[in-house]
């Protein structure tokens, strides 16, 4: 009983830490916005015609796209974690965000062989997201073969190993501009994109999650080992194909529409395990879905450097502000649950 009300404290603190972030990274910016003027702005009341396009056109839909984003790769990267047992794993373990690479590096870099009408922002995205299918394809083919749980993390790893092999064949020979424009695409982004590009990305993402909703219990038996979640009736491959589908969806879709995204999917699994002390995955899911959430509108409030008309790369952020505060955690708590 104390656990479990120790829990609701928690996921309430986490909630309104949510609430609190989502407003804050409305108002800080190059342009400060007062938090009562974008309550009364949600309400339906009038606001500066300034603030209401910042706001409406800029940062409300990069704040969403900064939770949809936080929620995913953390789901993902706790899926991973627990089917290859292994605490380094995270949603590009098995080389979609490479494979999506080589499809943007084809249209950014080979944009000299292609017609205009293939260089475009949706190109990328299209791109982006058949590279990820087609590594999600090959991955999916050589496990119906492999047996091993970790043969199939070294067959990804060996998939990204690869793509990025042709990735630096082709920016070997690309221009100076190319590369710069790779290169910026790499940094990651959760700014300019569309109502319509958002809303694909929510279904994208909220359809991974109900996804991986139904693979909890699953997810539970298999910390007990593969031979004895089998002994549990357990279908071990239907699940691995389900965890791996959900993860694909959830990764490939953030990575086409925000680029490669680090650190969050690999360390929100450990910050909520090491908040709520559970392996329980009923709980860790709704935990890890509400730190990722906040850890990516903090860092996004960071990266826009408030007063400053200069924005950072949000992969810096995640990087330069997440791995500090893990690294703490593990040292205070001095282990870590897998």
């Amino acid at each position: 009983m104390q656990a479990q009300s120790k829990n609701k404290v928690l996921f309430v603190v986490l909630s309104v830490s949510l609430v609190a972030m989502f407003l804050l990274n409305l108002s800080l910016g190059s342009v400060s916005i007062p938090t009562e003027a974008i309550i009364d702005s949600v309400f339906g009341n009038e606001m500066k015609t300034s603030w209401e396009i910042i706001l409406w056109n800029f940062r409300f839909p990069k704040a969403l796209t900064a939770i949809f984003v936080g929620m995913g790769l953390s789901i993902s990267g706790l899926m991973m974690q627990t089917l290859f047992r292994n605490p380094l794993a995270g949603p590009y373990v098995l080389g979609l965000s490479s494979g999506s690479s080589l499809g943007v590096a084809i249209i950014i870099m080979g944009s000299s062989l292609l017609p205009s009408i293939f260089i475009s922002n949706y190109a990328i995205v299209l791109a982006s997201s058949l590279g990820s299918f087609l590594v999600l394809l090959a991955v999916l083919v050589v496990s119906q073969k492999l047996r091993d749980t970790m043969a199939i993390l070294i067959v990804g790893l060996m998939f990204g190993s690869f793509t990025s092999a042709i990735v630096s064949v082709l920016s070997y020979f690309s221009t100076a501009q190319e590369l710069q424009k790779f290169m910026f695409w790499s940094m990651g982004s959760l700014a300019n994109l569309s109502w319509t590009a958002i809303g694909i990305l929510s279904f994208c993402v909220i359809l991974g999650l109900v996804v991986s909703f139904f693979t909890i219990k699953p997810l539970d038996a298999m910390l007990l080992g593969e031979n004895y979640a089998k002994s549990l009736g357990l279908n071990f491959n239907r699940t691995r194909i389900l965890i791996i589908f959900a993860t694909s969806i959830l990764a490939g879709s953030i990575t086409a529409f925000a680029g490669p995204i680090a650190f969050v999917g690999l360390a929100v699994p450990h910050l909520a395990k090491l908040l709520f002390q559970t392996s329980n995955h009923f709980i860790l899911f709704w935990g890890t879905v509400l730190i990722g959430a906040i850890l990516l509108l903090i860092c996004d409030s960071i990266a826009q450097l408030p007063g400053s008309d200069y924005t950072l790369p949000i992969n810096a952020i995640t990087s330069l502000v997440g791995a500090p505060v893990v690294i703490w955690l593990l040292v205070r708590k001095r282990k870590i649950m897998i």
